[in-house]
């Protein structure tokens, strides 16, 4: 299940969340997968706050470049699946963390997490790491196996390939996890905040015992310093054991809403669950599935023992109701350090954007627009960072809503993914159906589609300097109309079918992308007037009151 980071303000009375976790009075050197995932990038500051160094391993590093951490860890290339470049980031570990699987690529992902379980595992131990710790799904007592859902089962396998494997293992087994910004998280804040009166499937009478994201990064940091001959799982779970509804009401309680009406019924299937989830809030069906189908059975921690080697500090574990405020409280205050959406959507595209601008590797439509913007590029800067989310995409919304619910439909991630933060962006993070593939402060924003697409597509802002009619560039101020904004649309379809779909939708691409380029230098133009404006006024009231003193 999605995990998060610690969801709750450092107080004079409330320490981190690496705090709780027995110190090892000596640095260990851990290997992290995943850190570009949800979870993963919220472990390795827990890591290096408690002292250890770290090292990721990573498909795309480039993706943890903007990091806060990323000055203080290593990163190297490579694919669990891989066993050269698995090998290769093994060297030299204590403890390698596992936190990756390959749910939604495709029919055969079980087949893909056995294989990449295995080669970690057999790596690990020819590297000579005395530890790997993995968290997987906690699994309902009494229930064959076979009877699981596919991504319960897959999780269940590779926990038991590890504590079968040649390296000593401790699997962590959680059922759903609180924190700002998981998938679980999301889920419920959406479907309780907008659905006052619901017909929901069976499954939120289903019990489970949720666990706050804080208490679960505190166990896997403490479990990198576990004895040298403990090998096995344990069950990690808060102290409240509830149904879905349970958590729907008490969601409800402490956001100050009224009681959600809850109707029951038996005919909801996780399959249809999942795309009414996806209608009614950001989590796309392919993540939401999984998540719906873990709870069709009862899910309860049936016991408590990794306080033997990960002792509970005192009010913990955390209980829901606090949970819940936490991670309520980091989303108001856009403090989401990760989100669900961290991940890689499954079935995305990666490709890099070409470099060439006369790409060889085939047919790349451009669609190019620049408008002279009179205002500073710092003040245009700040708009084209926050483009998306909450503050569109300055141009024909009904076209963006539309296609939004097109990718919906076609099984894609849709338009209200989001943002993790309302003025920051840094490589990596999504926003709204695109991602951000490189971002050069004050310049250069790239983002490449997730979109469902017959090709691969990307979208570049910039923010130049440009030279006025009748001065020189170095002469510019604000004002002047001395800053270019230029965008370009660039898609490489595949097949015949990309190419019909470039023509077919490129007489809208004035409307679009042209009325785009004219907003955002509006928008900028508008920002630099407020600003200049602002500080004239806190200059007059400087002079005000300087002038009184005197």
């Amino acid at each position: 299940m999605p995990a998060g980071g610690t969801d709750e303000p450092a107080a004079p009375d409330e320490q981190p969340a690496a705090d709780g976790a027995p110190s090892t009075g000596h640095p260990l050197r851990c290997l992290v997968t995943g850190a570009s995932g949800y979870i993963g990038g919220r472990l390795v500051p827990e890591l290096l706050r408690a002292g250890h160094r770290v090292r990721c391993l990573a498909r795309s590093p480039e993706r943890l470049r903007d990091q806060d951490w990323a000055d203080s860890a290593a990163v190297v290339r490579g694919d669990v699946t891989d066993p050269d470049s698995t090998a290769e980031a093994m060297r030299d570990i204590d403890v390698a963390y596992y936190l990756v699987h390959a749910l939604g690529s495709g029919d055969s992902f079980e087949e893909t997490d056995r294989r990449a379980a295995r080669n970690f595992a057999d790596r690990a131990h020819a590297a000579g790491v005395r530890r790997i710790v993995y968290l997987g799904g906690l699994t309902p007592e009494g229930v064959p196996e076979r009877d699981l859902s596919p991504h319960l089962r897959s999780r269940a396998e590779v926990g038991r390939i590890f504590l079968e494997g040649p390296v000593q293992a401790t699997v962590l087994r959680a059922a759903v996890i609180i924190g700002s910004g998981s998938a679980s998280f999301e889920m419920l804040r959406y479907l309780t905040e907008r659905l006052p009166v619901m017909i929901t499937p069976s499954w939120v009478s289903t019990r489970t015992q949720p666990v706050a994201v804080r208490d679960v990064l505190r166990y896997l940091v403490g479990s990198a310093d576990m004895p040298p001959e403990v090998n096995r799982g344990f069950d990690i779970g808060g102290p409240d054991v509830v149904t879905y509804a349970e958590m729907m009401q008490r969601y409800a309680a402490v956001a100050r809403l009224p009681r959600r009406v809850i109707l029951p019924v038996p005919v909801l299937t996780p399959r249809l669950s999942s795309h009414w989830i996806g209608v009614v809030t950001p989590v796309p069906p392919t993540i939401a599935r999984p998540l719906t189908e873990s709870l069709r059975h009862e899910v309860v921690c049936r016991e408590h023992d990794i306080t033997d080697h990960v002792p509970d500090p005192p009010g913990a574990p955390i209980g829901i109701d606090r949970a819940l405020t936490l991670a309520l409280r980091r989303v108001r205050d856009a403090d989401v350090a990760t989100r669900w959406s961290s991940a890689s959507v499954p079935g995305a595209p990666s490709d890099p954007l070409p470099t060439d601008p006369d790409w060889s590797g085939g047919s790349l439509y451009t669609d190019r627009r620049t408008q002279r913007v009179d205002a500073s590029p710092e003040a245009l800067w700040r708009v084209i960072e926050g483009i998306g989310g909450d503050n569109g995409w300055y141009s024909f919304p009904l076209a963006w809503a539309v296609r939004g619910g097109l990718d919906r439909l076609m099984g894609g991630v849709g338009l209200r993914r989001g943002r993790r933060d309302a003025q920051r962006l840094r490589v990596g993070d999504t926003l709204d159906f695109w991602r951000v593939e490189e971002i050069e402060p004050g310049r250069l924003l790239r983002l490449r589609a997730e979109m469902r697409l017959p090709g691969l597509a990307w979208l570049e802002l910039r923010a130049d300097t440009a030279e006025p009619d009748g001065q020189s560039a170095g002469d510019a101020s604000p004002g002047t109309g001395a800053t270019e904004y230029s965008q370009r649309a660039l898609f490489h379809p595949h097949g015949l079918l990309g190419h019909l779909y470039w023509w077919s939708i490129s007489p809208f691409h004035a409307v679009v992308f042209g009325g785009m380029a004219r907003n955002i230098a509006r928008a900028a133009e508008h920002r630099a007037r407020n600003e200049e404006a602002t500080e004239q006024s806190r200059t007059t009231q400087a002079t005000a009151v300087g002038v009184d003193r005197g």
